[in-house]
């Protein structure tokens, strides 16, 4: 048994596995496992598998005993939908977030993972987010906005006029470099955001032409390991380095529906970071 990393003392060359790299309902001591094995200091978390951890009676006290066994930590939390219980999000994402705001408190968790939409004005958006932020700070989270271009919030400029209006210290943004390639694919806006409010980076690959026309579709099927498409990620991992931003990479190459081998699967997005990133 060892001691897991703090989360919120994480380093930017240590690595966390995402939730969503593997099954949404994938074994948790199978997924703190291969994280261990793998390298990875902490692994994110969706909140409705430590939902039925709950009911099974296994989180927090048997989840923390796993974490320690392995010397993994519980670093991020996804995902709070619809700017959180002030947005659309409304009471799903409340509940949402109280199962978000006990695992912080359980487990010292770093980050929280939001997402839109919107749809309303920026400045409603901007409280709504803002509303969010605060609550999560009251826990030691910091929040971090994802664009998706399937929402309303479809590039990294969208994203920075909500956190911008919503204006709270520990209030920032996810970049993912799937939404990026895939969207606007602005590099230079990227490189011109401010440290501090690159709160999130998620890493995976793919190809440059979608492999299937629905964007929801192909981004939960058709990612990569690092290294295995046509993706500039030396290019986007050098732009968020170049703004300050230190916090660590979660790798998100999404096998949501565990069609790949899972032991394979980790090893090889691991494997394939560190050979285009060799610090990580």
């Amino acid at each position: 048994m060892s001691v897991p990393r703090d989360p919120r003392l994480m380093r930017s060359d240590e690595l966390v596995l995402n939730h969503f790299s593997l099954a949404r309902q994938f074994p948790i001591d199978d997924r703190v496992r291969l994280a261990a094995a793998n390298g990875f200091a902490g692994i994110g978390l969706y909140v409705l598998q430590y939902q039925q951890l709950e009911v099974e009676g296994r989180a927090p006290g048997a989840l923390r005993d796993l974490l320690a066994e392995h010397g993994v930590c519980l670093a991020e939390i996804e995902v709070v939908p619809g700017l959180g219980a002030d947005g659309v999000g409304g009471e799903r994402a409340a509940e949402m977030e109280a199962t978000a705001f006990r695992m912080a408190d359980e487990f010292g968790c770093r980050y929280l993972q939001a997402i839109g939409p919107a749809e309303m004005p920026i400045a409603d958006a901007g409280r709504a987010y803002g509303g969010l932020c605060d609550r999560a700070a009251d826990h030691g989270l910091v929040v971090g906005l994802e664009f998706l271009p399937f929402t309303d919030i479809v590039s990294v400029h969208d994203a920075r006029a909500i956190v911008e209006a919503a204006g709270r210290p520990n209030g920032g943004i996810c970049v993912d470099i799937w939404h990026h390639e895939r969207g606007a694919r602005d590099l230079a806006a990227i490189a011109a955001l401010p440290g501090d409010m690159i709160t999130g980076i998620q890493i995976n690959d793919g190809t440059r032409v979608p492999a299937n026309p629905d964007y929801y579709t192909d981004c939960l099927t058709n990612r990569v390991a690092p290294g295995a498409g046509e993706f500039d990620l030396a290019g986007f991992i050098a732009a968020v380095r170049s703004t300050g931003c230190a916090v660590p990479l979660a790798l998100e190459v999404c096998n949501a529906d565990g069609w790949l081998v899972p032991d394979e699967h980790v090893r090889a997005i691991a494997e394939g970071l560190r050979a285009m990133h060799p610090n990580s």
